[in-house]
């Protein structure tokens, strides 16, 4: 397993980045690579994704949720195999830190040479300055979910 963590400040309160992180079918606006989320339910969520040429269909299911503190989730199916959390920090009323934990396993070559190069960790620390864009540049979150999972 490989494991990533990485972290970013955005200009918005806590409440606004965590209610957009619950806003999963709206990740392919800030996610290089994810064509579409589908949930299923409030745990359950269907993933289709390509990178680097390669199509990838998994299911993820939110593990752990708190409002305003974090969102963990695991893989239950398809060839992605991997654990996460995002957890928000308050840095004061206006602002939040935004830090990511992963633990991937690389399936193929393919996946195992990019893992080698960085390419993980890259790729989210991408994908956490696209989502600081997404978030700052609209002020609000587009909803959110408060349940406690």
């Amino acid at each position: 397993m490989s494991k990533v963590q990485e972290s970013i400040d955005v200009d918005v309160p806590i409440s606004t980045a965590y209610n957009q992180w619950t806003q999963f079918e709206d990740f392919p606006n800030f996610m290089d690579g994810v064509e579409e989320i589908t949930q299923i339910d409030d745990r359950h969520n269907h993933w289709k994704t390509k990178i680097a040429g390669v199509s990838r269909e998994f299911d993820t299911e939110i593990v752990d949720q708190v409002p305003d503190d974090h969102v963990a989730w695991r893989t239950t199916s398809g060839d992605v195999k991997q654990t996460g959390m995002v957890r928000f920090e308050p840095i004061d009323a206006t602002h939040t830190r935004v830090m990511m934990e992963m633990d991937f396993q690389p399936g193929g070559m393919a996946e195992k040479a990019a893992d080698m190069m960085g390419m993980l960790d890259r790729q989210v620390k991408g994908d956490l300055r696209r989502f600081k864009h997404f978030i700052e540049e609209r002020g609000a979150s587009t909803g959110g979910y408060r349940g406690t999972l």
